[in-house]
């Protein structure tokens, strides 16, 4: 009994981790990522009742389709510490059961925003995106240090457009935080001509000033985060490669065991053909000696 229950379970784990892996199963699970995300919008629009009531009823089979699929997921892991140790799957369970709040009462804004954030579910289901995602989190401890870098350069430049140029126009260069934030226009290209023009009717040379900060800022520091990003990102697309590749050669990986079984259960029979046939060749010279004798 012990054997059959155990040769059902391993046939339904793993007929859950073909629905899980099958390409058309999350192709529908996509689908029904967009449709959610179509009526989450839909619901910000002044609707008829009969459309509002329709849109609620497709939200909860919304609902319930997703605790169905984690559920699958779940079922078709090894077990549950290798479910909960994928970052995606810890995600899609707390957007799954934050969804399962009911509409209504105090609870109803949480409600409705958790419900929006479903839509994000389909960066864990896209594996592109998750690369992407993946990229951007892996480079952010190395963006970090160019944007300390940068917020160096941010408080000189500051604290030296205060000293000079406060006198010109308090608005912009009144202190250093403020004048931050106007460096922060020039660097997005805003409007950043008028600014250097005005301080250039009193200091001709200043322009010195801003060329060097757009230089620093946006062709140096800006370059060097998307470089940061391109090199992450080319690191993250090998390991999905070599992933993937790990995925196609599981099943070849398998056929030299089946090869070797296939040839211990040979080599089995013919040892014991081999062993028939010393027992027949006995047998026959017992049977040769007893005849010799009978003749005699």
């Amino acid at each position: 009994m012990t054997e059959i229950s155990t040769t059902k379970t391993a046939s339904i784990y793993s007929k859950l981790k073909k629905v899980d892996q099958s390409k058309a199963f999350q192709g529908f699970v996509i689908f029904v990522i967009i449709v959610s995300a179509l009526s989450i919008g839909a619901h910000t629009y002044h609707l008829p009742g009969w459309l509002e009531k329709s849109l609620n009823v497709l939200d909860v089979a919304i609902t319930a389709f997703f605790l169905f699929e984690l559920i699958i997921r779940y079922m078709a892991s090894d077990n549950t510490k290798s479910f909960f140790s994928k970052g995606w799957n810890i995600f899609d369970t707390v957007i799954v059961i934050g969804s399962l709040i009911p509409l209504g009462g105090s609870t109803i804004l949480l409600a409705r925003l958790l419900r929006i954030f479903r839509v994000l579910r389909l960066v864990s289901m896209v594996p592109e995106l998750r690369m992407l995602i993946n990229a951007l989190l892996r480079a952010i401890p190395r963006m970090g240090y160019i944007g300390l870098l940068m917020f160096v350069i941010f408080y000189i430049y500051g604290a030296i457009g205060s000293m000079f140029f406060s006198h010109i126009n308090d608005f912009l260069w009144g202190d250093v935080s403020i004048a931050m934030l106007t460096l922060f226009r020039v660097s997005t290209f805003e409007s950043w001509t008028s600014i250097m023009y005005e301080t250039m009717e009193v200091y001709p040379l200043s322009w010195i000033y801003f060329l060097t900060f757009i230089f620093l800022t946006t062709f140096i520091f800006l370059n060097m985060m998307v470089g940061t990003v391109l090199d992450v990102m080319g690191e993250e697309t090998k390991i999905m490669h070599q992933q993937q590749d790990e995925v196609v050669t599981e099943p070849e990986v398998e056929q030299p065991h089946r090869s070797t079984n296939h040839s211990n259960e040979q080599a089995e029979k013919d040892e014991q053909i081999r062993l028939l046939h010393e027992k027949i060749d006995k047998l026959t010279d017992i049977v040769a000696q007893q005849q010799a004798q009978s003749i005699r």
